[in-house]
């Protein structure tokens, strides 16, 4: 309990110690204002794991009419599988650059990443730097991503909630694979979840794929269980290749083989969080305020 504690207290401090949200520029502040949106997304490479982002951007474009939407993926992976594939994406620093030789003023960035891990700093920490660059945007904004307070923690837990199928009886154990951040502070967000969905419902449990806990780390709860059920849910924006490989494929190490193998019946839902509104309206909220930071 008291490592829990720790780790908990050690993620929060990553977030007290990020920098503002918003930067002031030193370029184009008496140029006539011309604003734009940046979607950052870790990205992926799967054509049905793609229509959640899409409707993320039909939504922000609903939100703000008018208003210059842009792409960026910051997995340099997803980018060059892409590529390959003939689709060519910017990474975040190129969309700014590209932003910034189009004579944009003022950028409001939304990070579509669950928690504020290393993609999230990194993109904070160079969109920083793009606004302090001579002659460059007036203002930078940065929204938060998805779980960044105590607010969105239980909103999103209860918006999840929501998507179980109905046909869930209330001893069935239902286990959300997130991605996770083993080198990071951030990672003991899910923890912090993992109390979160508890306290509402206590045969719910978060896992992650490179994090803290793991799915070895649920196994024993899951056997304290009443039931013989698992409903195997994404706690990612997407049901990307880790959904769909990962925690729902044929591999013997898969989540849902290494369940069955304990005689569990699983019943998987490759449904991302950006697929319920609800919990796009939580990125909405956060993006609606960097666009405030930019009048």
């Amino acid at each position: 309990m008291k490592r829990m504690a720790l780790t908990i207290g050690v993620g929060l401090l990553g977030l007290m110690l990020l920098s503002p949200a918003v930067w002031a520029g030193h370029g184009k502040k008496d140029e006539e204002d011309k604003r734009a949106i940046l979607l950052a997304a870790f990205g992926t490479t799967i054509p049905e794991a793609q229509k959640a982002l899409d409707e993320v951007e039909k939504r922000v474009r609903q939100e703000f009419p008018g208003v210059e939407v842009r792409w960026a993926y910051t997995s340099g992976m997803v980018r060059k599988k892409l590529a390959s594939m003939g689709k060519t994406l910017d990474s975040p620093e190129m969309a700014l650059a590209r932003l910034m030789d189009e004579d944009f003023t003022c950028v409001a960035i939304l990070s579509l990443h669950t928690i504020p891990g290393r993609e999230f700093h990194e993109l904070a920490q160079n969109a920083r730097l793009f606004g302090q660059m001579s002659g460059g945007f007036g203002k930078v904004s940065v929204a938060w991503p998805l779980l960044s307070s105590r607010e969105d923690n239980v909103r999103v837990a209860k918006a999840m909630i929501r998507q179980i199928p109905s046909g869930r009886k209330p001893q069935d154990v239902v286990v959300l694979m997130g991605h996770g951040s083993e080198h990071h502070p951030s990672d003991a967000i899910y923890s912090a979840m993992n109390q979160v969905f508890h306290e509402l419902d206590p045969n719910i449990h978060v896992a992650t794929v490179d994090g803290y806990p793991q799915l070895e780390d649920i196994l024993p709860k899951l056997a304290a269980a009443k039931t013989r059920k698992v409903f195997l849910m994404p706690f990612m924006a997407v049901a990307g290749d880790h959904a769909r490989n990962d925690m729902a494929g044929d591999e013997p190490d898969s989540w849902k083989s290494v369940l069955k193998a304990r005689g569990y019946d699983c019943e998987v839902v490759l449904k991302g969080t950006a697929e319920h509104a609800e919990i796009v309206d939580v990125w909405l909220d956060h993006l609606r305020t960097a666009m405030r930071h930019l009048d």
